[in-house]
């Protein structure tokens, strides 16, 4: 009989958790679904697990936050499992790896180096830093390393700052403005002419250059375009309700009243 002592204990901490994640692994006595789960199969619940994070926070819902946060780690543990029973690392060696990264991309507070330096002298040392790691990992490519399961965006932005350092960047925001209209009427063109796949290719060429505008601009487009969609939210729900308080939906209106009733949102909203 296993001894579930450390299991049920509340003040287990760490340990608990990793043994709890042991057990749902072990290939006699544990979870068949947890089992059966590898790495491929669990990345998209950690990708997930990450957004929950950051939609609480961003909710600021810190009531939930604690139980997002719970469920992120439990994606660490997950890996950490799973590549100490393939003999790929363990736990203890994912936290000596990153305390041993934090110490050395901070000299300035754990080594000799001078805390009094300006956040972007700061930020200069920290890329210096990471060129450094990369190059030690033979990524010598201006472009290596830049993660594929970025969000689009994300990923977009990350590649563009990569190629700036080198000098392969428009100098004014303007330039990136006229680049905008070239796409754009590109993609205009294509929808007449050109096949699906080329339609797609077109788009994505617009919104890579939108992510270098926001780049240019200093905003972060995932951001952006999550408050976008709050927004659109928001203003859609108020535009429902207004057609529920005239007993009617969507469904049996026409796109002139929702515009209209969208219009007065809007201007309900400049003026709160």
């Amino acid at each position: 009989m296993a001894d579930d002592s450390l299991i049920h204990d509340p003040d287990g901490g760490m340990p608990r958790l990793l043994e709890i994640m042991r057990r749902l692994r072990d290939p006699q006595t544990g979870c068949p679904w947890d089992i059966e789960q590898d790495f491929a199969s669990i990345a998209p619940y950690t990708i997930e697990e990450a957004y929950e994070v950051a939609d609480a926070i961003e909710r600021g819902a810190w009531d939930e936050l604690e139980g997002e946060l719970g469920d992120l780690l439990l994606q660490s543990v997950y890996h950490a499992q799973m590549g100490a029973e393939a003999g790929h690392f363990t736990f203890d060696s994912i936290v000596r790896k990153i305390a041993d990264k934090m110490v050395a991309r901070h000299p300035h507070v754990f080594g000799d180096e001078s805390r009094d330096k300006s956040a972007e002298q700061q930020t200069a040392d920290w890329e210096k830093i990471k060129a450094a790691e990369r190059a030690a990992k033979h990524e010598i490519r201006t472009l290596d390393g830049v993660a594929l399961h970025l969000p689009a965006l994300m990923r977009a932005v990350k590649l563009q700052k990569r190629a700036a350092r080198v000098g392969f960047d428009w100098p004014e925001t303007a330039q990136v403005l006229d680049k905008i209209i070239e796409e754009a009427r590109e993609l205009d063109e294509a929808r007449e002419t050109l096949t699906h796949v080329e339609v797609e290719e077109e788009f994505g060429d617009l919104l890579f250059v939108m992510a270098n505008l926001a780049r240019h601009l200093d905003v972060d487009p995932e951001s952006a375009l999550r408050a976008a969609n709050a927004k659109f939210t928001r203003r859609f729900n108020a535009v429902e309700d207004a057609l529920g308080g005239l007993g009617r939906c969507p469904d049996d209106s026409t796109l002139e009243e929702m515009d209209a009733l969208w219009n007065a949102v809007k201007r309900a909203e400049r003026k709160s």
